[in-house]
């Protein structure tokens, strides 16, 4: 693992930032917490690679909130072709 930010998925729509935060805080500090609305994934950012580990291999799979986490460490975005939309 490289980065210390991490890519949560499987989310129950109801969870919040403070939710998400709280759960991974048990395993070090957060930096950082995205939930991306309506679609049922986020992101959070620790501290430390070590930190962003350990959360990883403790909350995989695990059940938050009725459902089973997918933890994992986060790519960099894609890099989209941007097409140029003409009128004619």
């Amino acid at each position: 693992m490289q980065g210390s930010k991490l890519y949560v998925g499987n989310l129950n729509y109801s969870v919040n930032t403070e939710q998400l935060e709280e759960l991974f805080s048990n395993y070090g500090e957060v930096r950082n917490v995205n939930i991306i609305e309506g679609k049922g994934f986020g992101f959070v950012e620790m501290s430390s690679q070590s930190e962003a580990e350990g959360a990883k291999e403790a909350l995989n799979g695990s059940e938050f909130k009725g459902r089973t986490l997918k933890v994992d460490e986060a790519r960099p975005p894609r890099n989209r072709q941007r097409r140029d939309f003409r009128r004619y």
